[in-house]
């Protein structure tokens, strides 16, 4: 029997999957510095990881038994994929799964920014009390998402699962890609009707000038894609969104952008010091928060356990 080491998790449908396959299932979290050590004592072929467990050249080469690195999610700056290959290791990632959360979540942080209420439920249970006037007053300009320009800055399947929602409530679409030309979207009903309709690809000059909205959905970068010279080239007032890696934004010049009233907010679920982000960032009214939750919903845990 080949065993399997889940270290960051897995649902039960996941596991159950496996052991129906004739796999051991160890779920246990093992430290990164005991993990080599504890694949070696145990003779695991496999190991599951999320974000959390880094399987980098020196762990690959210390564990000869290992045939197989899997990652649930989409991102995979955590292993190194490239030498894993060399040594004929099976590297595998869950690329859908969790596309539709995070782009759920995206839209989590559009509407509670539009309306306030990413800022209206941390003032209400103290103020709401004695001063509900005054609050009422503060958070009655809102906006809507409607007839609006969103903008898609890496449009692979959680890009695309933007843009179908953004579609369904009568948003415009714009999307910058290095390598995505695909401009037709289909779009399927619960009922199973599908309509299908164009998106405008464009660059990043000119999403960025033409955007309400702009949301990043690109692999982790060397440096930062969003500086003080992309964050000027936005409309003001706009709304900047990050669901995908910590460090796409350039922190410092998004806080002197949002204290400076050049952009009018932002909706952060990753951050550069994770997982302890600047208090700089934490604090400021003018940022929606998450802890970077972006593929965690039940649903999304349950299918990436099956993939």
């Amino acid at each position: 029997m080949k065993n399997i080491l889940i270290n960051d998790g897995l649902s039960e449908s996941g596991k159950n999957q496996l052991k129906k396959f004739g796999f051991k299932v160890i779920d246990e979290k093992i430290s990164q510095d005991k993990l080599a050590e504890f694949i070696n004592k145990n003779h695991i072929c496999g190991i599951l990881v999320r974000s959390a467990t880094e399987i980098r050249q020196e762990t690959i080469d210390k564990c000869p038994t290992i045939q197989l690195i899997g990652r649930g999610g989409v991102g995979l700056d955590n292993i190194d994929v490239d030498y894993a290959k060399e040594k004929g290791i099976h590297v595998v990632n869950t690329p859908s799964a969790s596309s539709e959360s995070v782009a759920e979540l995206v839209f989590a942080h559009l509407f509670g920014i539009a309306r306030f209420t990413y800022h209206s439920n941390r003032t209400m249970p103290l103020e709401g009390d004695f001063n509900f006037k005054n609050l009422k007053k503060n958070y009655s300009n809102g906006i809507e998402l409607r007839g609006k320009t969103i903008g898609i800055i890496g449009y692979g399947k959680i890009g695309q699962e933007v843009a179908k929602i953004a579609i369904g409530i009568g948003m415009k679409v714009l999307y910058y890609d290095l390598y995505n030309e695909e401009e037709n979207i289909t779009i399927e009903f619960y009922n199973k009707e599908k309509y299908n309709t164009n998106v405008v690809k464009s660059n990043l000059l000119k999403t960025l000038n033409n955007s309400d909205f702009i949301t990043l959905h690109i692999p982790k970068q060397k440096k930062a894609l969003i500086n003080k010279k992309e964050l000027g080239e936005m409309k003001k007032g706009a709304i900047i969104i990050n669901t995908s890696r910590g460090g796409l934004i350039n922190e410092k010049d998004l806080i002197e952008s949002l204290n400076n009233r050049e952009i009018g907010y932002a909706g952060l679920d990753v951050y550069e010091d994770e997982p302890k982000p600047s208090m700089d960032i934490l604090m400021n009214e003018y940022i929606s928060l998450s802890p970077h939750i972006g593929a965690s919903t039940q649903e999304a845990q349950d299918r990436i356990g099956l993939e």
